[in-house]
């Protein structure tokens, strides 16, 4: 049975068997949690993904693609392109829980038993931090009921105290 975590923390510094990048479509690194991890990681990570983007041009929202984690604790990274905010009228709430489960998928596909995710879309992609929580536990939730034996730990790496209380107070009352 999977274990759920709440943390609040610095997701570079997982040592999990891969973390999750909240990245954009080019996958070339950027601000947030994005920029972060590439400069954690080092030039690896982007060699990778412009490897990736030399054979797919790039990802998709809703999408993930996996890559060394370079210099990172975790030895992999899997990086999703989640949703901008406009409204929740833009089909939001399934390209987010896209996000998490083809990277739960990636991590199946690749035996690895423990996963960190940040708070994907919340930072400058706008969505709502309630409402993404609520979409990232079910999501999670219901891949590893279908997948009971596939992973032995989840784990939700708050950056900022308010998505983190957000995280605490949802967990707690879906647990």
């Amino acid at each position: 049975m999977t274990q759920l975590h709440v943390l609040r923390g610095d997701i570079t510094k997982m040592e999990v068997n891969a973390i999750v990048n909240a990245a954009n479509s080019s996958l070339l690194g950027g601000g947030g949690v994005d920029g972060a991890i590439h400069r954690a990681g080092g030039p690896a990570i982007l060699e990778a993904c412009r490897a990736i983007r030399a054979r797919q041009g790039g990802c998709a929202t809703g999408k993930a693609v996996i890559t060394t984690g370079g210099k990172l604790p975790a030895p992999y990274v899997i990086h999703t392109v989640g949703p901008v905010w406009n409204g929740g009228r833009h089909n939001e709430a399934a390209l987010l829980a896209d996000c998490y489960r083809n990277s739960l998928q990636l991590a199946l596909e690749h035996g690895l038993k423990s996963i960190a995710f940040p708070n994907i879309s919340t930072g400058i992609y706008g969505y709502p931090k309630a409402e993404a929580a609520e979409v990232a536990l079910r999501t999670v939730r219901d891949f590893c009921a279908e997948h009971p034996e596939a992973l032995e730990a989840v784990y939700f790496v708050c950056f900022d105290e308010e998505n983190w209380r957000v995280y605490q107070s949802l967990a707690c009352i879906t647990n």
